[in-house]
């Protein structure tokens, strides 16, 4: 007689299969640690009772897919179960036997939880050699258990019309088969199982008429890689029959004929890297690790590894890149570390782990203490994860301090890749983060001719100056021949070039750093051998009125200059707005129309403005031109576009 869900259970069986599991590929993963659940307890009663009579690498679970009837089973030599713990386990669901198990062993005082040590770069496995002291099986973890023989189970039914459950308890003489198709119930009955374990067996759904979705859970490939993806790390080995070429007996040597042949292969890695003692574990083989797993063709820059046990237990491998991936500075990158269970994957970019602006960072993080929800893809307790980001962000951050320090070259390689991340997130949000991460952040030197960061800047400071000076523009060729930058450059007074867009903001949202503001040599008003711009202007008052008059509104003001030496004209925009801004708003949206001031100041010691001055009562034609075209000039200096080229040219060969 078949049997009936509970209402509730009904509907939080449908609302699964069609709402709530939206990665229907996590079904495998699902039955597969439930699979080692079985296997964890059976291994605790072998450890416990030596009458058991097996041992670790006795256990196993296996894959087994019939194509022709369209079933994918799972099955394992588990501690099983009987007629009672079907009903209750798989007839009541989001009940836990897992949970429960783990529960009654807690009770007893075994360490249900892996032990790790707490320093950084300590293996998480160091704990588990005297888990079982005096046993055989010394060398076996402690009990972990990872899955829920509850909600997961039903996973299966997003891909399975039919779902049987062949069991036999430990211990006991009768097996039971559990059948169900979903949400009308299920039945229980006797069945045949020669040794203690579960079969759970699938029956997958058919196609649609234009896709192949389901059909594609019957082929080894798929399979494998599922298996890889998502359970690798389980401590058990998972077998199953993979095809491959054999030459066929008695073909000709010289041309062979091949034949498809399947063997039973172990397809998991079982141990994680992350868990052996970081001396057990090569250069070469994180290389390959990272390699392999993040798909990059280069060793990572820099290796981290973290173990700690405490409120929260876990392991982290983290790598820093060499160079950022190609589309890293777009929209379509998503940053964040994979996520693990006792070494089963749970999410493969989990951002909550790692702030923005160390998004950068590749990795696994391997925790038993996060617990999840109904689709195991979102986790419950937040407060934890906030606890292990702000761990591994503490380690990121004490590693590039110290990459800064003591390997200077490799910073700056890591630096040139992922520098403009880091200042972009120091500059979001009005400085958020300035204080994070403005340490971190290094500028082209005017006199160290290098790069340097702002710390570097202050303490080499004259012990007069009152500002750190930049100067932004396109490139630092651009830049270094600035003529603004010509007298401090003289004076032995250093200048950070900002050649990024971003540099143009850094000034108005820091302000300042270590009580020094940032003045610009561009736009910035400063004296110079104490020179009074404002005297000077005055001095030549009806000269800079005629230079406005005939410019019209080109430009917003005219004005003398001393920051200028051998060149006769620059142009600055004064506060707000900056030259660098206009044109990073014009490229990323034109439409907004943003334009910065245009001041054109004048060196009123330079021959060129004492001609115009002379110009100016003898031939005002004349002087009109040579305004027009040291306003032009201006345009090019500040890397801005002249509006006539052609007539630019025409009023430059009339002065000949």
């Amino acid at each position: 007689m078949k049997k009936q869900f509970k209402a509730e259970s009904q509907r939080l069986l449908d609302l699964m299969i069609n709402s709530i599991y939206t990665n229907k590929e996590i079904f495998l993963r699902e039955i597969i640690s439930n699979a080692s659940d079985a296997i964890d307890k059976m291994c605790y009663l072998a450890l416990t009772d030596k009458s058991v009579g097996m041992s670790r690498s006795d256990f196993g679970i296996t894959l087994t897919l019939d194509k022709e009837n369209r079933t994918l089973t799972v099955s394992d030599n588990g501690i099983g179960m009987n007629e009672e713990e079907l009903e209750r386990n798989l007839g009541t669901i989001a009940f836990s036997g897992s949970r429960e198990f783990s529960s009654e062993l807690e009770k007893s005082g075994f360490d249900v939880k892996k032990s790790a040590g707490a320093d950084d770069d300590a293996s998480a496995a160091d704990a588990a050699d005297s888990s079982a002291a005096g046993s055989a099986e010394n060398e076996a973890s402690p009990i972990d258990i990872i899955g829920q023989f509850g909600v997961g189970f039903y996973s299966a039914f997003m891909v399975s019309d039919r779902v049987e459950v062949v069991t036999r308890r430990y211990g006991e003489d009768k097996a039971w088969r559990w059948v169900s198709e979903g949400a009308g119930g299920y039945d229980i009955e006797p069945a045949e199982r020669d040794e203690q374990g579960t079969d759970v067996i699938m029956h997958i759904r058919e196609d649609g008429e234009e896709s192949d979705e389901y059909s594609q859970y019957l082929r080894e490939y798929t399979i494998y890689g599922l298996v890889k993806k998502y359970s690798d790390y389980i401590r058990f080995p998972i077998r199953m029959l993979m095809p491959h070429s054999k030459v066929k007996e008695g073909s000709d040597p010289e041309k062979p004929e091949y034949e498809e042949v399947y063997e039973y292969e172990v397809i998991n890695s079982m141990v994680p890297l992350w868990q052996r003692r970081k001396s057990e574990v090569t250069d070469e083989e994180y290389e390959n690790f990272y390699r392999q797993s993040f798909f990059d063709d280069k060793a990572p820059l820099e290796t981290m590894t973290v173990s700690v046990e405490g409120m929260v237990s876990y392991d982290a491998l983290m790598f820093i890149p060499e160079k950022a991936p190609e589309r890293y500075y777009s929209d379509e990158y998503t940053g964040g570390l994979r996520l693990y269970s006792s070494g089963v994957l749970i999410m493969d970019k989990c951002k909550e782990l790692l702030p923005d602006y160390f998004n950068f960072v590749k990795g696994i993080v391997d925790s038993p203490d996060l617990s999840l929800n109904i689709s195991r893809e979102l986790l419950q307790h937040d407060r934890q994860l906030r606890l292990i980001s702000k761990n591994l962000e503490k380690k990121i951050r004490g590693r590039l301090e110290d990459m800064m320090k003591n390997d200077r070259e490799k910073y700056e390689k890591f630096y040139n890749s992922f520098g403009r991340q880091l200042k972009y997130c120091a500059l979001d949000n009005y400085g958020r983060y300035r204080e994070e991460l403005q340490d971190f952040l290094m500028f082209y030197s005017s006199t160290e001719k290098k790069l340097v960061t702002l710390a570097e800047y202050v303490e080499r400071m004259k012990e007069d100056q009152e500002y750190i000076y930049y100067a932004s523009g396109e490139s630092l060729d651009a830049v270094d021949k600035m003529p603004q930058t010509e007298i401090l450059k003289d004076k032995g007074i250093e200048i950070l070039y900002f050649t990024d867009s971003a540099d143009s903001f850094i000034s108005d949202i820091f302000r300042e750093y270590k009580e020094k503001k940032f003045m610009s040599v561009i736009d910035g008003d400063f004296d110079v051998d104490g020179k009074k711009d404002e005297e000077v202007t005055e001095l030549f008052k009806e000269t800079f009125e005629f230079i406005k008059e005939t410019l019209g509104d080109k430009v917003d003001e005219v004005k003398a200059t001393a920051k200028l030496k051998s060149h006769p004209v620059c142009l600055s925009s004064g506060e707000g707005l900056t030259f660098e801004m206009e044109k990073y708003f014009k490229a990323v949206n034109p439409d907004l129309g943003m334009k910065a001031k245009r001041i054109l100041e004048l060196n009123a010691d330079h021959p060129a403005f004492l001609a115009l001055e002379k110009a100016r009562t003898e031939d005002v034609e004349r002087a009109k031109k040579m305004c027009e075209v040291l306003f032009n000039q201006a345009l090019l200096i500040a890397g801005l576009p002249i509006d006539d080229p052609s007539g630019y040219t025409d009023t430059v060969t009339s002065l000949f």
